[in-house]
């Protein structure tokens, strides 16, 4: 079927967005301002939510519309993270963090961008970045009968996913082939309920234009991340290109700017307290609608270990890259990852405690099961509903300690990692296209290839080394699945727990052997047929290949875990919306989603106030010339100076380095921008407030601030402090 630029049956929409009923109610913050509402709101229902009365200066059609261009033509995806358009040449402004890999990769001990900085003076200069791409939304319809017609009641929970997944996987096969260039994705909006197939335009060739040393875009490092007050200058600047004649390509020199149908203005006088603000991007994953029995799980069982793990092994990369700069380079981006990733899950850990989550969410469930009891025919259909979703938690919990550990062999070990990789690419190209794991379908392969060749140079063997001998001691104690004995001769014992030396003997032997550091080897076993490759005289492949049955094992439990879920959740939400006489936002799911708050500070606890900007002379005040507060002389001068030119906050006298404000975000929303009412930038989206982390459980008006780089500070160190005025031109912006 042919897609307009965005098509959708309104009488679907509610069913598959499940707007809120009641919006615009009353602050309980205080009567005298009105409030953000909780939602990452899907852009086909903004009419629903009568955003002039919360201070937008535009009309939803302004923001979107289906039959001319609009706000959202100006914003795109890089990666995992979201950008925005900000000039007709495709210059795009995401977060430093997000640019991170390309930065690094470009890095080398003789040009350290990381901690230099980064500035294309032409074109000609820019540097391509590897392994990224820039995806902009273009249209999207309800494919949820189409998706759910292949759903037998006959069918195990197993059967029912793979026949969804591969039902999946054919609608956006022949949405490509019935819309050439554009690139097809079919997300789930509610479990087991709603599907929506969405059309994207995709870039394959995007370049570093502009970075800040990462002592402006990483100040405060680890100690500030998660963290209110923020110094941080979390911005970057990328180009996305095209083919001569306007189409998608690989990098090449030949390659022309991509010319956006829209970009966001810049507005270089910012925003202040109180203003409305307003965020749109391709948030990552929300469990609003999961259980107490979830909520649980990830307390007592998930969160804990990744904190633990995690913590091992970036002390594991910084001390190995603490005497080396070559060394701490390869681990940069992968300790940023992680740390990210850790710190996020303490606070998580602390907000499921501290505000009680799990305890409301249970009274939330004691209420609805008394509602489900109250009529026979509900309780013929519902009445089993959260006991089965308890024990299907109930289960994990047993099982995920040993298989949290099991999955963390190849992604904790590099080596490993690589080498999986290879073999399941083998495996997998015996198989028909639509049979395959989605990163191995011919659509995918090339970018999964490319990224493996990008994860294998960042190897360092000694690091790996330690690594490896840290997830299997972890291992250890689950003698069961710990299978050396296809390995080597003198390796431990197939099904016997291996002691402390036995491991490091083997480890010993495993890294005297494997050529997996070699990028011709490793291109080399990429060209193999999988009956070659089985030949391989590699210790890694050996033990990948012993391990291979077990990780099989263990994809055929998580598909048949979703299928399960799915069920449920799909009930679940059904009899909820019965209950509550409502619908509900769908949880985030990388797809594209809108937020809005106001620039407003919180009181994180008694007696304390946050004030929603931070200011150069933060920065100043907080440096200490030693990680992670070190400022480059030229920022010190400047500001001595008071040479701030014209980005000055009118009251704080100040260039405003950071702020916050009230809007509903989560992952993904990395480099979403951060608008004023008229749809200007003001700023650009790059963390939580430690109290906020919780928001992928819950969110609440009281706690749940953002932070983004105000674009006063963008302007001022690009344009200023390392006179990209050019850049500056670019956007439109006057330096004086």
């Amino acid at each position: 079927m042919p897609f307009s630029k965005l098509c959708i049956n309104p009488l679907h929409a509610i069913a598959i967005f499940g707007l809120a009923a009641v919006i615009g109610s009353a602050s309980t913050f205080s009567s005298l301002r009105v409030h953000a509402d909780e939602g990452m709101f899907p852009v086909s229902e903004l009419g629903r939510l009568n955003l002039q009365a919360k201070g937008l200066q535009l009309t939803a059609e302004e923001i979107f519309n289906a039959d001319v261009t609009c706000l959202v033509d100006g914003i795109c995806r890089v990666n995992g993270c979201t950008g925005s358009f900000v000039s007709t040449e495709g210059l795009i402004i995401t977060n430093h963090h997000c640019a991170y890999r390309a930065i690094q990769l470009a890095s080398t001990t003789e040009h350290d961008y990381l901690r230099d900085g980064f500035q294309a003076k032409s074109r000609g200069e820019e540097v391509p970045s590897k392994g990224y791409t820039v995806r902009i939304t273009e249209s999207f319809r309800d494919v949820s009968e189409e998706v759910l017609n292949v759903v037998q009641a006959e069918m195990s929970f197993l059967d029912r996913g793979k026949a969804i997944e591969k039902r999946q996987k054919e609608i956006e096969q022949q949405a490509e082939m019935d819309n050439p260039g554009l690139r097809a994705e079919v997300a789930e909006m509610f479990a087991g309920k709603t599907y929506v197939l969405f059309l994207y335009t995709y870039l394959k060739d995007v370049r570093l234009v502009f970075a800040p040393p990462a002592s402006i875009g990483n100040f405060g490092g680890a100690v500030d991340n998660w963290e209110w007050p923020r110094h941080t200058g979390d911005y970057s600047f990328m180009r996305a290109y095209v083919a001569p004649d306007g189409s998608s390509a690989e990098y090449s020199p030949d390659n022309v700017p991509y010319r956006p149908k829209r970009f966001l203005q810049v507005a270089a006088g910012g925003v202040a307290e109180e203003d409305f603000v307003m965020l749109l991007g391709y948030p990552g994953r929300t469990a609003r609608h999961k259980t107490s029995h979830f909520l649980q799980y990830e307390r007592d069982i998930r969160l804990p270990q990744i904190v633990d793990l995690y913590q091992r092994e970036i002390s594991i990369m910084e001390s190995a890259g603490a005497k080396d700069r070559a060394v701490a380079l390869k681990h940069t981006s992968r300790i940023q990852s992680l740390a990210n990733v850790e710190k996020r899950s303490r606070g998580q850990l602390k907000g499921l405690n501290r505000a009680k989550i799990v305890q409301a969410r249970q009274a939330e469930e004691v209420a609805l099961q008394a509602y489900i009891e109250a009529d026979p025919t509900r309780a013929a259909r519902y009445g089993k509903l959260l006991a089965d979703l308890s024990r299907f938690y109930d289960e994990l919990s047993v099982v995920a300690p040993r298989e949290l550990t099991e999955r963390n062999l190849t992604s904790t070990c590099r080596v490993l990692s690589v080498a999986f990789t290879v073999l399941d690419a083998a495996h997998q190209r015996e198989k028909e296209n639509l049979e395959r794991e989605s990163a191995y379908m011919d659509r995918n392969l090339n970018l999964t290839l490319q990224q493996l060749m990008l994860s294998q140079q960042d190897l360092d063997l000694p690091t790996d080394r330690i690594m490896l001998s840290e997830i299997l001691s972890r291992l250890a104690p689950f003698t069961e699945p710990v299978t050396f004995a296809p390995v080597a001769a003198e390796a431990i014992p197939s099904r016997t727990a291996p002691t402390a030396a036995e491991i490091e003997a083997f480890v010993e032997n495993f890294y005297s052997k494997t050529q997996f550091a070699n990028g011709a080897f490793l291109q080399k076993c990429l060209d193999l047929p999988l009956s070659e490759l089985l030949q391989v005289d590699d210790p890694a492949l050996k033990l990948v290949t012993a391990w291979y049955p077990r990780l099989l094992e263990l994809r055929e439990v998580d598909k048949e875990r979703d299928g399960r879920l799915n069920q449920l959740y799909g009930e679940l939400q059904t009899v909820k919306s019965q209950y509550q006489a409502t619908n509900f936002v769908p949880d985030a799911n990388g797809t594209l989603r809108l937020t809005y708050g106001y620039v407003r500070g919180f009181s994180p606890e008694d007696a304390v106030f946050m004030y929603p900007f931070t200011t150069l002379k933060g920065v100043i005040d907080k440096t200490t010339g030693v990680e992670p507060f070190i400022t480059p002389e030229r920022i010190i001068e400047m500001y001595e100076a008071q040479d701030f030119g014209p980005f000055v906050h009118p009251k704080l006298n100040q260039v405003p380095v950071a702020m916050l404000y009230s809007t509903d975000t989560t992952g993904g929303n990395s480099g979403s921008p951060i608008m004023n009412a008229k749809g200007e930038l003001v700023g650009v989206n790059f963390d939580r407030a430690f109290e906020a982390t919780i928001n992928d459980f819950a969110w609440n008006e009281n706690y749940s601030r953002s932070i983004g780089v105000d674009i006063r500070y963008v302007l001022w160190i690009t344009g200023k402090v390392y006179s990209a005025k050019h850049l500056l031109e670019e956007m439109g912006v006057a330096l004086e």
